[in-house]
Protein backbone atom coordinates (compact mmCIF):
# COMPACT_ATOMS: atom_id res chain seq x y z
CA UNK A 1 0.00 0.00 0.00
CA UNK A 2 1.17 3.50 -0.94
CA UNK A 3 0.52 6.28 1.08
CA UNK A 4 1.79 10.21 0.10
CA UNK A 5 2.16 12.26 3.62
CA UNK A 6 2.46 16.18 3.27
CA UNK A 7 3.82 18.72 5.48
CA UNK A 8 4.39 22.38 6.11
CA UNK A 9 1.34 23.85 5.02
CA UNK A 10 -0.18 27.08 7.41
CA UNK A 11 -0.51 30.84 8.14
CA UNK A 12 1.51 33.12 6.60
CA UNK A 13 1.69 36.76 5.83
CA UNK A 14 1.75 38.06 2.04
CA UNK A 15 5.38 38.47 1.05
CA UNK A 16 6.80 35.23 3.24
CA UNK A 17 7.58 31.89 2.87
CA UNK A 18 6.85 28.34 3.43
CA UNK A 19 8.26 24.63 1.91
CA UNK A 20 5.99 22.17 1.86
CA UNK A 21 6.75 18.40 1.66
CA UNK A 22 5.73 15.12 0.61
CA UNK A 23 6.91 11.43 1.55
CA UNK A 24 6.08 8.54 -0.79
CA UNK A 25 6.36 5.39 1.62
CA UNK A 26 5.25 1.89 1.23
CA UNK A 27 5.63 -0.74 -1.65
CA UNK A 28 7.59 1.26 -4.45
CA UNK A 29 9.63 0.02 -7.39
CA UNK A 30 9.74 3.17 -8.98
CA UNK A 31 8.57 6.40 -9.57
CA UNK A 32 8.29 8.63 -12.51
CA UNK A 33 6.66 12.54 -12.23
CA UNK A 34 6.18 14.31 -9.00
CA UNK A 35 4.66 17.57 -8.24
CA UNK A 36 2.14 19.51 -6.87
CA UNK A 37 -1.46 20.82 -7.42
CA UNK A 38 -3.76 23.29 -5.58
CA UNK A 39 -7.40 23.63 -5.14
CA UNK A 40 -9.09 26.89 -3.67
CA UNK A 41 -12.50 27.08 -2.61
CA UNK A 42 -14.57 26.69 -5.64
CA UNK A 43 -12.49 26.48 -8.26
CA UNK A 44 -10.58 23.52 -10.03
CA UNK A 45 -8.02 21.62 -9.00
CA UNK A 46 -4.63 23.41 -10.86
CA UNK A 47 -1.33 21.96 -11.46
CA UNK A 48 1.30 24.29 -9.94
CA UNK A 49 4.80 22.62 -10.86
CA UNK A 50 5.87 18.79 -11.78
CA UNK A 51 9.68 17.44 -11.36
CA UNK A 52 10.61 14.40 -13.48
CA UNK A 53 13.16 11.82 -11.99
CA UNK A 54 15.93 13.14 -13.55
CA UNK A 55 14.68 16.72 -12.07
CA UNK A 56 13.48 18.41 -14.98
CA UNK A 57 10.56 20.80 -14.32
CA UNK A 58 8.14 22.39 -14.98
CA UNK A 59 6.09 25.39 -13.42
CA UNK A 60 2.35 27.07 -14.33
CA UNK A 61 2.62 30.78 -15.47
CA UNK A 62 0.85 32.01 -11.91
CA UNK A 63 3.89 30.26 -9.52
CA UNK A 64 7.01 30.99 -12.20
CA UNK A 65 10.10 32.64 -10.47
CA UNK A 66 8.09 32.27 -6.88
CA UNK A 67 8.07 28.73 -6.43
CA UNK A 68 10.62 25.85 -6.83
CA UNK A 69 10.25 22.13 -6.90
CA UNK A 70 12.56 19.46 -6.42
CA UNK A 71 12.75 16.07 -5.07
CA UNK A 72 15.09 13.50 -3.20
CA UNK A 73 14.72 10.05 -5.32
CA UNK A 74 16.62 8.51 -2.25
CA UNK A 75 13.75 9.54 0.21
CA UNK A 76 10.83 9.62 -1.91
CA UNK A 77 9.60 12.75 -1.65
CA UNK A 78 9.15 16.42 -3.55
CA UNK A 79 9.26 19.61 -1.97
CA UNK A 80 7.88 22.97 -2.91
CA UNK A 81 9.30 25.83 -1.87
CA UNK A 82 6.91 29.07 -1.68
CA UNK A 83 8.19 32.47 -1.93
CA UNK A 84 6.74 36.04 -2.13
CA UNK A 85 3.29 34.74 -1.49
CA UNK A 86 0.38 36.27 -2.09
CA UNK A 87 -3.05 36.16 -0.63
CA UNK A 88 -4.36 34.22 -4.03
CA UNK A 89 -1.98 31.41 -3.36
CA UNK A 90 -4.61 30.41 -0.50
CA UNK A 91 -5.89 26.86 -1.27
CA UNK A 92 -5.49 23.91 -0.34
CA UNK A 93 -1.88 21.68 -1.60
CA UNK A 94 -1.60 18.54 -2.86
CA UNK A 95 1.24 16.16 -4.13
CA UNK A 96 1.28 13.53 -6.56
CA UNK A 97 3.55 10.72 -7.36
CA UNK A 98 3.17 8.56 -10.71
CA UNK A 99 4.52 5.39 -9.32
CA UNK A 100 4.63 1.51 -10.32
CA UNK A 101 4.29 -0.27 -6.90
CA UNK A 102 5.48 -3.50 -8.24
CA UNK A 103 7.44 -4.36 -11.49
CA UNK A 104 4.51 -6.38 -12.59
CA UNK A 105 2.12 -3.22 -12.28
CA UNK A 106 1.42 0.00 -14.58
CA UNK A 107 2.36 3.17 -13.33
CA UNK A 108 -0.52 4.72 -11.18
CA UNK A 109 -0.98 8.50 -10.00
CA UNK A 110 -0.58 8.57 -5.88
CA UNK A 111 -2.17 11.64 -3.62
CA UNK A 112 -1.21 13.29 -0.82
CA UNK A 113 -4.06 14.18 1.91
CA UNK A 114 -3.76 18.10 1.08
CA UNK A 115 -2.42 20.62 3.14
CA UNK A 116 -4.19 24.03 3.89
CA UNK A 117 -1.71 27.16 2.98
CA UNK A 118 -3.18 30.52 4.08
CA UNK A 119 -1.85 33.81 3.18
CA UNK A 120 -2.71 37.16 4.82
CA UNK A 121 -2.69 40.47 3.37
Amino acid sequence: QVQLVESGGGLVQAGGSLRLSCAASGTIFSINNMGWYRQAPGKQRDLLATVSRGGATNYADSVKGRFTVSRDNAKNTVYLQMNSLKPDDTAVYYCYANLRATIGENFYTYWGQGTQVTVSS
